[in-house]
């Protein structure tokens, strides 16, 4: 009798493989019972085979897919949610062959570099905080900038700020961090007594925005995506 190989990981894991959504995401689907290993109801924790096991979502049972990438300039007006009742979502703008997610978030009023893609696990590790994927933003506010002197002295939500870099410019300025946290430019600022009054995302880890104009898209090119995954530490 032939022996059964398993190479089993974790259903999480396996889902963000396939293209479902990020890590953290997928584990909130599984706590949601949308989940089933061949019929039974997964819990977190649970381990499966890719090949061997039937894993299904909403009853839909997951594909294995190929891997894509791009990077998307954004526009104002949109949320990156892939719907979102009564809001102009970014797949408004997007037709691809692929099921692709957003890399993380921008505000309906936030423009600028989007990541998207199915590969769950470099989605994760982007948005992990120990990777610590730097961010460039360029930000307006409602008046000169005089407290640059402050910045990395400021603490939010009680835990201290690393600002890696800032470059004041004529009208704005250009400021780089690797925390995630909700709304974190403006909440940067509004500590200091300034209101955001545009806010653009220009990098995240290697790959820029450059000359991509307002609500196109591109695929990564390769040199780039080899950069990515040596910063995040994948094979």
């Amino acid at each position: 009798m032939p022996i059964k190989t398993i190479m089993e990981e974790r259903v999480q894991k396996i889902m963000a493989a396939s293209g479902v959504a990020s890590r953290r995401k997928c584990e909130e689907l599984i706590e949601q019972g949308r989940v089933k290993i061949n019929g039974k109801k997964a819990k977190l924790g649970d381990k499966a085979d890719a090949i061997q096991d039937f894993i299904t979502l909403d009853g839909q049972i997951l594909q294995m897919q190929r891997k894509v990438y791009y990077a998307f300039n954004k526009p104002k007006g949109y949320v990156t949610s892939l719907k979102q009742k009564g809001k102009k979502t970014i797949m408004d703008l997007l037709k691809f062959e692929e099921k692709v997610f957003p890399v993380g978030r921008l505000d309906e009023n936030t423009e600028g570099l989007l990541l998207l893609t199915n590969d769950g696990e470099l989605a994760n590790r982007i948005m992990h905080p120990r990777y610590k994927t730097y961010k460039t933003y360029y930000v307006v506010l409602d008046r000169q900038f005089k407290h640059a002197g402050l910045l990395n002295r400021i603490t939010l939500d009680g835990k201290p700020l690393k600002i890696k870099k800032y470059l004041l410019q004529t009208e704005g300025l250009q400021i780089t961090i690797h925390e995630g946290q909700k709304h974190v430019v403006k909440r940067i600022f509004a500590k200091l007594g300034y209101k955001v009054q545009e806010l653009k995302r220009l990098q995240v880890a290697n790959i820029k925005l450059g000359n991509l104009r307002t609500g196109k898209v591109r695929p990564l090119r390769r040199k780039e995506l080899k950069e990515l995954r040596t910063l995040l530490k994948m094979s």
